[in-house]
């Protein structure tokens, strides 16, 4: 038994309802949906940095600290039960476990506890084995880790495989990480090759997405075959929102280089472009409002026109004020 980790009473508890609450028709608790929200992307640069599935870090997150709940986790940032120990010199906070009062290391943030979490499979001997598992062997290294003694409780890899394929964990064991844009954080974090998704995206294959901005709105360039559905999917946003941002419908067909706003538009266009727009061949109200970044409706508002009206080449539009 490795004697560096054990569940807390109170982690354990929690846990036992959860499974009690699950049964065999694997009922979702929103606790661990919202949990697994918040800390896929950094599962998956665990996985990427340090081998082990995303998969097995996030059940192990969700198991041990009571998706988040436990007190170690809320008090100390320790989502992993890691016990202090000689070789700690970090923070530390004291809690009732197999003992009275036992030592526990404290992190400064949750990414610190999942580093060191890695950390501790990748640099002991007990965890050696596992990482000759496939990284996409969950079962394997969820077993493997009972077999090693990260716990005491014999049902504890099953445990594991039931959150993960509870909750499709697995999934994230096939995520690839996309580099960061420093314009919006997090919405080209992480590509998934979901269950159900049919992979027909036009550059499904080392696909980016440059962000863009105008009007102090960001936005993306349509690609050559895009639709609304690709771009929601890709940006992990609704299709709904999305539509409604660029005051279109999914039947809207799209041209590379059309303009998606990842945002809702302003009221008027910039103080910095002109205030009247001259009205160029095939242009419509609707691409002229995705050209400033600015509401379909304030389009015809501020220049009085009424829904049947089409512009032609040559017409003046005021766009702000």
């Amino acid at each position: 038994m490795n004697k560096y980790i054990r569940l807390s009473s109170l982690c354990f508890l929690f846990t036992l309802c959860i499974f009690q609450a699950h049964g065999d028709k694997k009922t979702k608790s929103p606790a661990y949906e919202a949990y697994i929200e918040k800390y896929k992307i950094l599962a998956v640069k665990q996985q990427k940095e340090y081998k082990i599935p995303a998969s097995i870090i996030l059940a192990q997150g969700l198991l041990e600290s009571a998706a988040g709940s436990s007190r170690l986790a809320r008090l100390g940032n320790n989502h992993f039960g890691i016990k202090c120990k000689d070789e700690w010199r970090g923070g530390r906070m004291y809690h009732d476990d197999d003992a009275k009062d036992e030592c526990f290391r404290t992190y400064k943030s949750v990414e610190e506890s999942y580093t060191d979490h890695s950390l501790f499979l990748a640099k002991r001997k007990y965890y050696v084995s596992l990482f000759d598992l496939n990284i996409h062997d969950y079962k394997g290294w969820a077993y493997g880790l009972q077999q090693c003694g990260y716990a005491t409780d014999k049902s504890y890899g099953a445990k594991l495989v039931n959150i993960i394929e509870t909750y499709e964990l697995y999934k994230y064991d096939k995520a690839m990480i996309i580099e960061r844009t420093p314009v919006i954080d997090d919405i080209y974090e992480i590509k998934i090759n979901a269950p159900g998704y049919n992979g027909k995206h036009p550059s499904a294959v080392n696909w980016r997405r440059r962000i863009l901005e105008t009007n102090e709105i960001h936005y993306i360039e349509a690609q050559e075959n895009d639709t609304y559905e690709f771009i929601a999917y890709d940006t992990r946003m609704s299709l709904k929102r999305l539509l409604k941002y660029n005051d279109t419908t999914s039947e809207q067909k799209l041209k590379k280089g059309d303009r998606i706003y990842l945002q809702a538009k302003r009221k008027y266009a910039s103080k910095k472009d002109n205030p009247i727009h001259v009205v160029k061949d095939g242009e419509s109200l609707h691409s002229i409002s995705q050209l400033y970044g600015m509401k379909l409706k304030s389009i015809y508002r501020l220049n009085k026109i009424k829904d049947s009206y089409t512009p032609k080449p040559g017409d003046t539009l005021k766009v702000h004020k």
